[in-house]
């Protein structure tokens, strides 16, 4: 499995993010989304597998993990071992209710970017990554 292939299927398990207030109301969903991708990003990046497993990926996704007794970091060590400077640039994000998705470019060093929808869930501490769509869906709402 080549490593921009892992990168995507990586994707699948990823993000949760919540910020710091930014007004009276605090910020938007979108926001929220934005400071998820953006955390997973840095995460991904430095190799925070355990950031990325512990605060960043939807309890359903880690919960799929598990019932194929896969453990999130060592899967993710795996999967990134040949990835270089990865990079995730965030497009427009959607949110309807508890669910949103985010059209994103993927990136590694060596290979070639590709375009998927991130999708991702509301839980109690903010949103989470749920799940990658590459077959060119645009995201939710549109």
């Amino acid at each position: 499995m080549g490593p921009i292939r892992s990168l995507r299927q990586l994707l699948l398990v990823a993000l949760l993010g919540t910020t710091a207030g930014c007004g009276a109301t605090g910020p938007s969903d979108e926001e929220q989304v934005l400071t998820t991708l953006s955390r997973f990003n840095t995460a991904t990046a430095e190799r925070d597998y355990e950031l990325i497993c512990e605060e960043l990926l939807a309890p359903t996704l880690l919960e799929q993990m598990r019932a194929v007794a896969l453990p999130c970091v060592a899967a993710l060590k795996q999967g990134f071992s040949e990835v270089q400077d990865p990079r995730l640039t965030v497009g427009e994000v959607r949110v309807d209710g508890s669910r949103a998705t985010a059209g994103v470019r993927t990136s590694a060093k060596g290979q070639k970017p590709v375009e998927d929808v991130v999708e991702l869930v509301r839980v109690d501490d903010g949103w989470r990554i749920a799940a990658l769509s590459s077959n060119g869906r645009r995201p939710a709402g549109g």
